[in-house]
This record gives C-alpha cells, structure tokens and sequence, in this order.
C-alpha cells in the first residue's frame, strides 16, 4: 500500500476475523433472533390465540405488553447480579429458560398461564439481550466489530420482521400452540450452537446497579434512551396490531397476511444492514431518517391502504425504515458508552423492553376504544416526537464501538 506522500505504507494490516469467530458472532445473532421470535410471536398470533383463550384481541395483546414489562425490569437488574460469570454458559442457561418459556405457552389452557408463561419468556429475553448486545465487539477484532454488531442486530431485525410471520405461517399450517413448540425447539438448537462454538467469555468488569442507573444520565446516553423510547412505543403501538389492520383496512385474508408480513421482513433485514453502515459514520442522521419515513409510513396507511398491493408496498417501506432502530439506536449507545458497554446494553434493553410494553398496552386501549386505525396515528405521532429528540438532544460524536 502506498500512501498518498509517495512513501510505502509499512504498518500490518489490521486482523481479519477468522471463520470460528463469525461463527461464533452468528451463534449469538441465533440467541437474538430466537429471543426477540420468543416475543413477538403472538403479534401474528392474536386472533386465533384470543379465540381459543376466550380473550379479545387487545387483552390477548397483553401477552405482549407482560414479556416487555419484565424484560425491561429484568435485564438492568440482572446484568450486575451476573458478575463476571461466563456469558457462554449464561446465555445457554437463558435459552433453556426461553424453551420452558414457550413450551409452557404452548400448553396453556387459559389466559392465565399463558401470562405466566410469558413472564418466563421475558426473563429469558431481557438477560439474553443485554449480554448479547456487548458481545460482537469481545468475538472478533477491532476492525470487524462494527459489522460483527450489525450481524448480531440482525438477529433483532429479522426476528421482528421473519419471525412473526413465520409464526403465523405455522398458526395457520398447524394451530397457534404448534407456532410456540418450533420456538422451543429453536432455542434448543441455538443452545447447542452456542455450547459448541463460544469461547469462554468472562464478565470484563463487574457492572453495579449503580453504575447502571447513573449512566443514563450521560445527555448523550439519556438523549439515545429517549429516541428508542419514542420510536419503539411508536412502532409497537401499530405493529403489534397490524394484522386485524391489515384485515380492516385492506381485506386482506388469513392466508395472505402472513406473505404481507414477509415482505416487511425481508425489508427490514435489509433496513438493518444499511442502517448500521449508515450509523456508523451518523447516528443522528441515520435515526432522523429512520424517524421521518416511519412516521410518514404508518400515517399513510389507514388512508391510502385500502388495496393489498398498496398496503404490501407500504409495509416494505415501513419494514425498511424500522428495520434500522434496533443496530442505529445500540450504535448510539454504544458510541455515547464504550467504557461501559454491558451497562449501557441493559439499560438499552430496558428501555426498548419497556417501550414494547408501552406501544402495546397503548395500541391495545386505542384499538378497543377508538378503532383498529387509531394504532396507526399513535405511532406516527410518537416517531414524530423521536425526530424532534434526535435533532435537540445531544449526540455521540460518531458511531464507532
């Protein structure tokens, strides 16, 4: 290599990850998408699911909201309590959790087991997450920790986008309660991979509870909080019901809307790619656009969805832009934090559990006491309200981990 004064660059190529690394990086990106699946599996799920437990489709949303909840207070909470034990072996002990979780939901004959088990779910999820999130950066060099983190954020993003209508799929192949019994054998499986080929990975420094809750007082930190916040109850107010939407609005049918929610999937995949890349270099201009097509978006369709080739092109465009929150949003965080990444991941998780939580239970009271549409204007409204925290709050200079 030869530099731009004339003189041959001498310095070594920096390290290049080894294959056993990415795989090691893709059995993790296994456990996000497996946890995240775990979560939002009844989102395709809520008609049938509150048919067969005698519930309607805002309280069946509730086993939503309950996953979230405790996911949110879990993972701040638990992460200082792991100490330096080997995450390797906590996160195969978290998936056995989440296939107990599910295989409890699975069984259910009534709506209040199915609560509890999706209290066991949203321990499994919060932990998961949290230690997962800090990861990539320990599992391959310096160099390759940007795309290792975007690969195991997109375990988030395809879980979100993949996995809910691949329940649905198996909902309407099967019934509802086979969907949470594949999940369960998924998690079975990432449990071998991640026996097999993590290394051993020792808490780097203890996190306190503390430390935890006193970093987000960090404006940078508080400010990125405060986006996720906005954007995830946002886009969980809507999403979280855009089947019975998709069925009001556009008459869709049952056998379509699971082939409509992966158009939105593989967008969103793609979304996260292009975002993490993109945060990398802007976090505040990644997540402004983020913000503006999401609210556009699902403005657009209550008003404009009425055909199914509409509302599919629709959510590929709202599949794009929330396809990104997850790796733009951790990225920020990442960047405001990066003495502290294990604390800032759990307070990440906590937050967007907890906004989860909130953009359900607020779609569920809109769509019982307004109308199903009413879902749509809230998260518009709310991603709205996270443009305008991304353009006054306070940024990480770049995005780099």
């Amino acid at each position: 290599m030869t530099r731009t004064d004339g003189h041959k660059d001498t310095r070594p190529a920096p390290p290049r990850a080894s294959a056993r690394q990415w795989a090691a990086v893709a059995a993790v990106t296994g456990a996000t998408f497996t946890v995240v699946t775990a979560e939002m599996l009844p989102v395709g799920l809520l008609t049938p699911m509150g048919a067969s437990l005698g519930v309607s489709e805002g309280t069946a949303g509730l086993t939503l909201t309950v996953t979230g909840l405790v996911a949110a207070l879990s993972a701040p909470l638990l992460t200082p309590a792991f100490g330096r034990a080997d995450r390797r072996w906590l996160l195969c002990l978290l998936m056995v959790l989440l296939a107990a979780g599910n295989l409890l939901a699975a069984w259910a004959p009534g709506f209040g087991v199915m609560m509890a088990a999706r209290v066991l779910v949203g321990l499994g999820m919060g932990a998961v997450w949290a230690i997962a999130a800090g990861l990539a950066a320990r599992l391959v060099p310096a160099a390759s920790a940007g795309t290792a983190t975007s690969l195991v954020f997109s375990g988030v993003a395809a879980a979100s986008v993949l996995g809910v209508p691949a329940g649905a799929w198996i909902g309407e192949l099967a019934d509802w309660r086979a969907a949470f019994v594949a999940v369960a054998g998924l998690a079975v499986a990432v449990l071998i991979a991640l026996a097999v080929l993590l290394p051993p990975l020792p808490g780097e420094r203890p996190a306190r509870l503390g430390g935890v809750l006193r970093l987000g007082g960090d404006p940078r930190v508080l400010t990125g909080l405060a986006v996720v916040a906005l954007l995830v109850t946002g886009h969980f107010a809507a999403y979280t019901y855009v089947r019975p939407v998709l069925e009001e609005v556009s008459g869709a049918e049952d056998g379509l809307i699971g082939t409509l929610l992966l158009c939105y999937g593989v967008a969103g995949v793609i979304g996260n790619f292009a975002a993490g890349a993109g945060a990398v270099r802007s976090p505040r201009r990644t997540l402004l656009v983020i913000g503006a097509v999401l609210a556009a978006t699902v403005a657009l369709v209550p008003s404009t969805g009425g055909s199914v080739p509409v509302a599919a092109a629709l959510l590929v465009v709202w599949g794009l832009s929330y396809g990104g929150v997850s790796v733009a949003t951790q990225t920020w965080l990442l960047a405001s934090a990066p003495q502290a990444r294990e604390s800032a991941s759990a307070l990440f998780v906590g937050v967007f559990n907890a906004a989860i939580a909130a953009g359900a239970l607020a779609g569920g009271l809109a769509a019982d006491g307004i109308g199903t549409t009413a879902v749509m204007w809230l998260g518009c409204v709310l991603a709205g309200g996270a443009c305008a925290v991304v353009l006054l709050g306070r940024a990480p200079e770049h995005g780099r981990l």
